[in-house]
């Protein structure tokens, strides 16, 4: 066989278990927005973070929902913390510590600058398995970026923290977008000197703040550029990858990660917001279509099994371009966090620019 007739087989393959999933979901991973506040004003944030906005559930309010997950669903789903900044959240270190207590794996997502060598240790302490750091390009443009003069330095001393305590799998997330794309060589030289375990590059999408910036979108010749890149690297047998973002087609397909496009969200993922409102990937913007139910008023568990239906129902129903498409058993109509739930139809689709 091809190499494009193994990925064939294998898309088909996929689409056949998803179609599974759909009706079988499997919670894996259980994502905490622990607030909203963060040290940080990234231009390009999905959730609007700002210094002054809420934290999320209560101390005692999430361990009653821990305890309801475990009971519900044992200990297989990851619990992943985010924000706005994680650490910022008044009682995260005694809210983590009940998660290693439970039995979780726990990981979380975070901007580093406020990982000290003390926090680094009490994160080991607390059963932190993996974490993904923010840095979005040379000092410079990571400080303007970010909104934080220092962040840089801020970010990069966190992460050595990190791996000096070799007690986690600590990766680098980059957003790419059509002015840092040109520093991706000088930071890939930075990065590979550290120990980071991944570096994972994902596209800049139009959600969030990141609406306002059309013109920091990639163009169709900055993705194929970024597919170039992350693929080179990867033949070279170093940890970069793309992010699960969209189907890009059989030239890029298990090319640029290690298997092939399936979105997450609501079949494997599931987030619960600030306020209790729960949805899949907190990616994904907060619609009325989107937004399952709240735990305040419906038990978790409930809202998981008996909802959820527009994530288990693939996203090109929605819209008649993307069901006529022929490659719409392998993509579905793409990631959920980059559809419009005004129009019906993809804000981003590889269709035109990868294939």
């Amino acid at each position: 066989m091809t190499r494009e007739e193994i990925k064939r087989k294998n898309l088909d393959t996929l689409a056949a278990w998803q179609e599974k999933l759909c009706k079988e979901p499997q919670l894996r991973q259980l994502f905490l927005e622990l607030t909203l506040r963060c040290n940080e004003h990234c231009f390009h944030c999905g959730s609007g973070c700002a210094p002054d906005l809420p934290h999320g559930l209560t101390l005692d309010q999430y361990r009653t929902l821990l305890d309801h997950v475990k009971a519900e669903f044992g200990t297989k789903p990851l619990i992943a913390v985010t924000g706005g900044e994680p650490l910022l959240y008044p009682d995260f270190f005694p809210l983590m510590e009940y998660v290693r207590d439970l039995g979780f794996r726990w990981g979380m997502t975070s901007n580093a600058t406020l990982i000290t060598k003390e926090v680094a240790g009490r994160l080991k302490e607390a059963g932190m398995r993996s974490i993904s750091v923010s840095i979005d390009g040379l000092p410079e443009t990571h400080d303007r970026y970010r909104g934080l003069k220092g962040a840089y330095e801020l970010g990069m001393a966190g992460v050595k923290n990190l791996t000096d305590t070799d007690a986690f799998t600590t990766m680098v997330t980059t957003v790419v977008n059509h002015e840092n794309i040109n520093e991706l060589d000088a930071l890939f030289e930075i990065l590979n000197a550290t120990d980071i375990n991944e570096w994972r590059l994902t596209g800049l999408e139009p959600i969030g703040r990141a609406e306002k910036a059309k013109g920091m979108l990639l163009t169709p010749e900055d993705n194929r550029r970024l597919m170039d890149f992350i693929r080179d690297k990867r033949a070279q047998g170093l940890p970069v990858e793309y992010s699960c973002c969209h189907f890009l087609g059989l030239e890029y397909e298990a090319e640029v990660r290690d298997w092939y496009f399936l979105c997450n969200a609501g079949v494997y993922v599931a987030g619960i917001l600030v306020n209790g409102d729960v949805t899949a990937c907190l990616d994904v913007p907060h619609h009325a279509n989107t937004i399952q139910g709240n735990i305040f008023e419906t038990p978790f568990a409930e809202i998981w099994r008996k909802r959820f239906d527009i994530y288990r129902r693939p996203l090109s129903e929605r819209n008649a371009v993307c069901a006529a498409c022929p490659e719409v058993k392998w993509c579905r109509g793409g990631s959920y966090h980059s559809w419009d739930y005004v129009k019906d139809e993809p804000k981003v689709c590889m269709k035109g620019t990868l294939f």
